[in-house]
């Protein structure tokens, strides 16, 4: 078990090309191919753009302190209301959040969208799962604040939730509010959840990997832990969740929610939703909650 952890583990941190990869479970009826599937891991692959802007952007580059590209898109205008950054969940890129970024783009905010290191535009093939992602989120932060905005928003689901838990963490950022969609409580709890939908038991199989990410990685995966990071946020939050979801079980993201300090926060449930665009599931929902949060965001309550 420790050493498919270990498999587990770099698999789940790197991203691969070519036509053979398979995420889902192989279709094989041969018991000896499906074992080693699972014992080894599945190659993930790196997801390139499919989609780009319909609506007018700039496109431009970052580069963190270890030299890494990081892709952006900058859509703006000298009569919006403010600037939300969006980021993106694990494995995806930037073009998954389009829809939501219209969506912003209609409230009067311009939007800045980025690809995580590793991910769609960005230089690297590995990811650390939210640990080191914050300083891409640092690095868009900069530039935004840089063209004299002081009305920044942040929004994220599900690794770009975690992240920007992290960026406030880490670098003691300080935005109008945040919009969190389904963030993972630790990175183990996340593991645990990415086990589960493997087949495998949450434990211990989600602590080994936790474990091996770390050793993989170069940092301490079990002091990743978003819900402790929320105790530094100190602007109205926004917290989205459903009912449905595999990987974030409802006392992880009841424990996340407690730790964000103050009353100017709020904890919204989408019911039968799963781990997935809110905005896709439940449009009208979305649009009412983040639309309110977004024009008065210090009137959140629980």
């Amino acid at each position: 078990m420790n050493i498919s952890a270990a498999l587990h583990a770099w698999k789940q941190t790197h991203f691969y090309t070519g036509p053979e990869l398979r995420i889902v479970k192989p279709s094989s009826r041969n018991i000896f191919v499906k074992t080693w599937k699972l014992f080894a891991g599945f190659k993930y692959p790196r997801n390139v753009i499919g989609r780009k802007p319909d609506f007018p952007y700039d496109s431009f580059k970052l580069k963190t302190s270890d030299g890494i590209n990081i892709d952006c898109w900058y859509s703006h205008s000298d009569s919006a209301k403010g600037t939300v950054i969006l980021l993106h969940q694990l494995t995806v890129n930037k073009s998954y959040v389009l829809r939501e970024a219209e969506e912003f783009l209609f409230l009067g905010y311009n939007v800045l969208m980025f690809d995580f290191r590793g991910h769609g535009g960005s230089d690297g093939n590995t990811t650390t799962l939210g640990s080191r992602e914050s300083e891409d989120l640092k690095l868009a932060w900069d530039f935004v604040k840089q063209k004299g905005e002081k009305n920044i928003f942040l929004w994220g689901s599900s690794l770009g939730a975690a992240v920007i838990t992290k960026a406030i963490n880490d670098y003691n950022i300080k935005p109008s509010g945040v919009i969190l969609e389904m963030p993972f409580a630790s990175l183990q709890n996340h593991l645990e959840g990415r086990s589960r939908a493997l087949g495998f038991p949450g434990e211990p199989f989600g602590f080994l990997v936790t474990l091996w990410v770390g050793i993989e990685q170069g940092y301490n995966g079990f002091s990743h832990r978003p819900a402790e990071y929320v105790k530094k946020i100190n602007c109205p939050v926004l917290l989205q969740w459903g009912t449905n979801d595999v990987y974030i079980l409802k006392e992880q993201e009841e424990k996340f929610y407690n730790n964000i300090p103050g009353s100017k926060k709020r904890f919204v449930i989408y019911e039968n939703a799963a781990h997935q665009s809110f905005l896709g599931f439940d449009p009208v929902k979305w649009k009412e909650e983040v639309g309110n949060f977004l024009s008065n965001p210090d009137s959140v309550h629980p």
